[in-house]
């Protein structure tokens, strides 16, 4: 009886790149690991096809390619190290861990992004400070993948993303607000909280905001309300706000969408749409974070307010948004408020409102009687 492996093994040198293609292919299917060699040759082959073919069969075969796969990672062919260790990555097992630390030293960036991911599967905390590390890789893409995995790590991660909140290279900083941000610890909402305050790097400010939003621990309403003077972290910290899940931001929100207690030093662009004939652009985008933030927190002291701002042409559209989520109790002060008004456009608005709510004329007229 003739081996199908071994016939398949032999067709990897066959002269016909299709048929090295179809053999690589079935080796995967068969998933013997006695082609494992074999195909590790094949991704130094001269044709992609052919070595995307014996990736594919590599990660099929699974396990019993491992320890193959690890020394492929010193071989001198800066692709293969990259199949490798994209192929390793996406393996469930512990012998991965240290060979993808290794890794993460890579002159080769796509293969520390690769090891970056590999580890953050793992979840294995020894990862931990060599990520870390990697959040100031020179690389974008290497950094965004050594902050998930962290994220993906979790809570055993802590320890040295709070410590980076501290490190001088403001990139570390920057990162390690977001993956906090993502892991939602409550031990990280204070310092977050200082970082949004005092921190000398603006984005990194801006990121310890969104992070306490992503986080949505009351504890950080005092600081977010604080950070609102603040030009640059004010929308993000307006956001975080809504995200919070707490009422007292309410009356904050509210006052943001009013105007009141706009920073004096709101900076501003000629244009019209105000009664100055100046356009408070980055104010006017706050205030849309208000309203959206209202929206999400659906309590009635926002329904007034929401229903004055339909006159802003900037807000209309946010406001009528955020009226038609939040249900029919809407219904009653917008009738109230709409019987004098006579501008089109806000009378347009107030009537899609009460249709995305579910009033019905006939309806209410017979709950009157």
């Amino acid at each position: 009886m003739s081996d199908r492996v071994l016939e398949e093994i032999a067709a990897l040198k066959d002269e016909d790149w299709a048929l090295r293609e179809d053999a690589a292919t079935l080796l995967g299917e068969f998933r013997d690991p006695r082609a494992v060699g074999p195909l590790l040759e094949v991704l130094h082959d001269e044709d992609r096809a052919v070595r995307d073919a014996a990736t594919g069969a590599l990660r099929k075969i699974g396990l019993s390619a491992v320890p193959a796969l690890i020394v492929a990672l010193q071989d001198p062919n800066g692709n293969v190290q990259e199949i490798a260790v994209a192929v390793l990555k996406d393996l469930p097992d512990p012998r991965v861990v240290d060979p993808l630390i290794g890794c993460l030293a890579n002159r080769n960036w796509i293969v520390r992004m690769h090891a970056a991911k590999g580890l953050g599967l793992a979840g294995d905390p020894c990862a931990i400070v060599h990520l870390v590390s990697l959040l100031t890789d020179e690389v974008k893409a290497v950094r965004v993948d050594a902050t998930e995995a962290l994220v993906r790590i979790g809570r055993p991660a802590l320890d040295g993303l709070l410590a980076a909140l501290r490190h001088d290279a403001w990139v570390l900083r920057l990162h390690a607000c977001e993956a906090l941000g993502k892991i939602g610890a409550e031990e990280a909402v204070e310092p977050l909280c200082r970082a949004m305050l005092k921190d000398r790097d603006t984005a990194v400010r801006q990121d310890a905001a969104k992070a306490l939003g992503g986080i949505g621990n009351p504890m950080a309403l005092d600081a977010l309300t604080a950070v609102l003077t603040d030009l640059d972290v004010r929308p993000f910290a307006v956001e975080a706000l809504g995200r919070l899940k707490d009422l007292r931001a309410v009356e904050v929100l509210i006052d943001v969408v009013t105007g009141k207690g706009r920073p004096v030093n709101a900076r501003k662009v000629a244009g019209c749409g105000s009664e100055s004939g100046e356009l408070e652009i980055e104010e006017m985008e706050v205030q849309i974070f208000a309203i959206g933030g209202l929206a999400e927190l659906g309590d009635d002291r926002a329904i007034e307010p929401l229903i004055r701002a339909l006159k802003d042409t900037r807000l209309r559209a946010a406001a009528a948004a955020a009226l038609g989520k939040m249900g029919i109790r809407v219904a009653a002060p917008l009738l109230a408020a709409m019987k004098t008004e006579t501008d089109s456009n806000i009378l347009f608005h107030a009537r899609a409102i009460m249709s995305a709510v579910g009033w019905r004329p006939a309806a209410t007229m017979k709950e009157g009687r």
